[in-house]
């Protein structure tokens, strides 16, 4: 099973600086085992505040307690809460491998039907988004899909030169008109196993 875990780290005040490195270079070291693990198979830095400190991290586990036991056992937890978002196949899912060095970015979108749609229009709609995803995923921006808890919700990562062609690429999907949309861009993060794939 995947997780997307979105992990915020608060240090103490008056912790002093060198106890930070240590521990960031514990939780590298870390990250480097459960990737090669296939635990961590992911992570991104989204955009951050001033001062703020969060990753997000795609973690591969059986189940919610072997996920627990996976950050629990990362350095930085003394000093990290996580919000952890179970992901769910998605029948779309072009599964491609991870690659660094292009922009990513994360999409969440929530498809709302209209009342009274046909059953035989929304079966036509959805095979068409089918062909639409693969075509998108054959010209690499694309990467993955998952279904997210409550509703009709879907997370996308993308691959693209900028965020205008991740909503272009969206409003070309036949189910646009039943979409809304949130878009996160990413940034590399230091520790994501897919820097090792280049």
């Amino acid at each position: 099973m995947e997780y997307l875990v979105t992990m915020t780290t608060h240090v103490p005040n008056g912790t002093p600086d060198q106890a930070v490195t240590d521990v960031r270079a514990r939780e590298a070291a870390r990250s480097r085992e459960l990737a090669a693990q296939g635990h961590l198979l992911r992570l991104w830095r989204p955009p951050l505040q001033p001062g703020e400190w969060r990753s997000l991290g795609l973690f591969a586990a059986a189940d919610d307690a072997e996920l627990e036991q996976e950050l629990a056992s990362m350095p930085l937890r003394v000093w990290r809460s996580d919000e952890v978002t179970p992901l769910a196949p998605h029948p779309h899912d072009p599964a491609l491998p991870a690659e660094a060095g292009a922009s990513e970015f994360l999409t969440t979108f929530t498809i709302t039907i209209p009342d009274g749609t046909a059953a035989d229009t929304i079966g036509d709609v959805d095979a068409l988004e089918a062909r639409r995803a693969k075509e998108l995923a054959g010209q690499g921006l694309l990467q993955r899909l998952w279904h997210l808890p409550g509703g009709s919700r879907t997370l996308g990562l993308w691959r693209a030169r900028d965020e205008a062609q991740v909503r272009a690429a969206l409003e070309s999907l036949p189910m646009d008109r039943w979409m809304t949309v949130q878009i996160t861009p990413l940034t590399q993060h230091p520790s994501d196993p897919a820097q090792g794939a280049q």
